[in-house]
């Protein structure tokens, strides 16, 4: 098939990164953002070095660095020059700080980034936006009363690919959208999740000693964000592995997959599902952990169509991203590209230009914390909002909830709450507390 040079999306009107000095030249001295980290694990370090490489480019100052752990902390400290503390208070109550970037485990997302928004700060957080829906729901309500900037962090909403395919969708190039799928596989002789531990590291340090963890701290226990247990190394440098700090492969990974698809087919701020069901379990790692190394979830939307989301750290083939059109299928990673349906070949052709291979432009687009920037300085739209990371977070948890109560759940809008399919069997909810749950 001839694929055809004609372009259905337009680039992208937002900046490209550009140079250091010529950038900082456009943003001028006085649009200066000081910028502090909390949490320096190893997203937060790779958020603060990649930063640090274009501080003047970016014209921006990393003013704090934030964690419990000492030795993680001084690290931060050393690459960015920016003052350390264990106590995140201590940056929200600085007049010096204009944005926070949260990279902390994920049950502890939302009440800094609450805290910060109260405290006239804009908040930059990892995601998942949140370790539950009820947090997910109280910070896209924060957004909105204080009027603060938020970015949720699944960097491909701004794949360049995805803002080619929303605008495909949206011109109705494929048709009436009806299911997609995507995956996020790996493979591991160690396990997954099975990260470094640091054998000196705990609470028993003196608190001066580059060892010390800050343990209560971590575990959030104060504010019922985790149960409090007794110091455990395994839970620290592997938190992943456990349902009480996170969800897993779905929150971990698939959370990059659904904010995506949900961008490019119901728009900037995403879509709750009508009806979540999935599957899987824990097959070959069958360690301590909790959660599960294959998982299955397919997710039924409002303006009627399903998404097919999976991931296996048992082996790293995965699926093809692909939305499915009634006159044509989608490949965002695959150039990205639209291939018309045979079935509707007249009517693909009347779209295409008279093709049945159709190859996009993908936008030119700033990267994710740059976007972030832009939006706090000029009001840019931000490539994951809060409403966006809200309702991925719906769809996502809702799918953690249905493997672990073995449960088809379904999204009561006008009330905001997960409720459970009547149709669904209820023994294996029998004697469960399901605080995210409706009778």
């Amino acid at each position: 098939m001839k694929i055809t040079r004609r372009s259905f999306v337009k680039a992208s009107a937002t900046i490209p990164f550009l140079p250091s000095v010529s950038y900082a030249n456009i943003l001028g001295s006085n649009n200066r953002l000081n910028i502090a980290f909390i949490g320096t694990g190893g997203m937060g370090t790779a958020h603060a070095k990649n930063l640090a490489e274009r501080i003047e480019a970016e014209n921006v100052v990393i003013t704090h660095v934030c964690d419990v752990y000492n030795r993680r902390l001084n690290s931060a400290a050393q690459l960015t020059g920016g003052k350390p503390t264990r106590e995140y208070r201590d940056i929200l109550d600085s007049k010096d700080v204009d944005a926070v970037v949260i990279s902390t485990p994920d049950h502890w997302h939302t009440k800094i980034a609450i805290e910060a928004m109260e405290s006239g700060k804009d908040v930059y957080v990892e995601k998942p936006l949140s370790h539950t829906i009820e947090q997910a729901l109280e910070c896209r309500d924060a957004v909105h009363r204080t009027g603060r900037t938020l970015q949720v962090g699944p960097q491909g909403t701004s794949s360049g690919n995805i803002w080619a395919a929303q605008n495909a969708i949206r011109e109705n190039l494929i048709g009436k959208v009806t299911w997609s799928q995507a995956s996020y596989c790996r493979n591991s002789r160690g396990g997954q999740f099975n990260w470094p531990i640091d054998s000196d590291a705990g609470p028993h340090n003196a608190q001066t000693q580059e060892g010390y963890v800050w343990w209560d701290r971590w575990l959030g226990h104060e504010w019922n964000l985790a149960p409090k247990i007794h110091w455990n190394a395994d839970h620290f440098f592997r938190f992943r592995k456990y349902l009480a700090y996170n969800g897993g492969l779905a929150t971990d990974l698939l959370y990059h997959r659904l904010a995506p698809f949900l961008r490019a087919i119901e728009g900037s701020n995403g879509a709750y599902p009508s009806r979540v069901v999935a599957s899987g379990g824990t097959y070959l790692e069958k360690d301590d952990r909790d959660i599960p190394d294959t998982f299955l979830m397919v997710a039924d939307y409002p303006n009627e169509h399903s998404i097919v989301l999976s991931s296996v750290m048992t082996n790293d083939v995965g699926l093809p991203t692909i939305i499915r059109g009634q006159h044509a299928t989608l490949f965002v990673d695959d150039g990205p590209k639209v291939v018309g349906q045979s079935t509707w070949e007249n009517e693909f052709k009347a779209k295409s230009g008279g093709e049945m291979e159709v190859m996009l432009t993908p936008h030119s687009r700033r990267d994710h914390m740059g976007n972030f920037f832009d939006a706090i300085r000029n009001g840019d739209e931000l490539a994951c909002n809060v409403d966006l990371g809200c309702s991925t977070m719906v769809g996502i948890k809702m799918a953690v909830d249905a493997l672990q109560n073995d449960k088809v759940l379904r999204w009561d809008n006008s009330n905001e709450k997960v409720v459970v399919d009547s149709s669904s069997p209820k023994s294996v909810l029998a004697g469960l507390p399901l605080p995210n749950f409706v009778s």
